[in-house]
């Protein structure tokens, strides 16, 4: 049997941890919120209590994945927030002084590809399919053929931190603001229709919509009325259009003491979800989907499955 292998997602909100055996089976999935994005869009450097909070976190697990003796089949793998730094290289330095393993930068395009081979096949959902990553700094949507093969990815500068950050201000927003932050989703998206066109692909032609990460998985919870998050029952789940925009509004009507109240929520996701479910709503709106469909599985998977074969070696990379 061969090793246990790591992946470590490196996100601007959240930093995941998935540990497998050498057969591929989940030993741990771990996540928590380090909000290392906050600030680097205004300031384009990072925060110093946000980037401790990180290293600290990649820390702890190290000392998961050693317990389960994963050594030299590990990927730490990091997305928008790096990509955007100008001081990137403390990240970099943090890592290696903390975990012993050179980090590294997808670029928009690899991290879109991770997420859909994570997610695309773990889900009952119709073809062809395009996968929805909304991450802290920047979201990647994915548009697949009718084979199950990728025809086109983007990366966007839209994240429900970014959002949240540049426009839903007020505490709840104003209608100002959420007017502003719509509008700053469709600009993005008519973007993304133009890269997309210039790859032969459509993101109106895709029958099934998948939602991957912490914003479509809390949207999820929350629309099955769960008073706690439950993996089991999150993934594979259904959110209709309507009941999808009907939770958009909701969330964003209140203020986030209430949203934190919330059985699912996962402690600081409340001041970004709204956000997050803007993007989500309007890109449902926007290509006509009758439904998102939700997956636990997406580039973390993909991250580890890319660790069956021993890798190359590989050190920091600016992506």
């Amino acid at each position: 049997m061969s090793a246990p292998r790591a992946a470590v997602d490196v996100g601007s909100n959240s930093v995941r941890l998935l540990v497998v055996d050498g057969d591929g089976r989940r030993l741990t999935r771990e996540m928590t919120i380090t909000r290392l994005a906050a600030g680097v869009d205004a300031t384009g450097r990072f925060d110093d209590a946000a980037l401790e909070r990180t290293l600290a976190t990649i820390a702890r697990y190290r000392d998961v994945w050693r317990g389960y003796g994963a050594t030299d089949r590990v990927r730490i793998a990091a997305t928008s927030a790096v990509r955007d730094a100008a001081d990137r290289d403390r990240f970099f330095t943090g890592v290696r002084a903390v975990a012993g393993v050179d980090a590294e930068v997808l670029s928009g395009e690899e991290e879109a590809t991770l997420a859909f081979l994570g997610a695309a096949r773990a889900v009952d959902v119709a073809s062809p399919t395009a996968v929805i990553d909304i991450g802290g700094g920047s979201t990647e949507l994915i548009v697949g053929n009718g084979d199950g093969t990728i025809a086109g990815s983007v990366s966007l500068q839209l994240g429900c931190v970014r959002l949240t950050e540049r426009h839903l201000v007020d505490d709840p927003p104003s209608d100002a603001e959420v007017a502003a932050a719509r509008a700053m989703v469709q600009e993005r998206l008519e973007e993304a229709d133009r890269l997309l066109a210039g790859q032969g692909a459509d993101l109106a032609r895709m029958a099934g919509l998948v939602g991957v990460a912490g914003t479509a998985t809390t949207l999820g919870a929350l629309h099955l009325g769960l008073t706690a998050y439950e993996e089991s029952k999150i993934h594979g789940s259904r959110i209709p259009a309507a009941g999808l925009a009907a939770l958009a509004e909701r969330l964003v009507a209140m203020p986030t003491g209430q949203r934190a109240a919330l059985g699912p929520m996962q402690p600081g996701r409340e001041d970004v979800i709204h956000g997050g479910a803007l993007v989500l709503a309007e890109v449902v709106a926007r290509y006509g989907f009758a439904e998102v469909v939700v997956s636990e599985a997406d580039n973390l998977d993909g991250l580890v499955a890319s660790l069956a074969s021993p890798p190359p070696p590989r050190g920091p990379r600016s992506g």
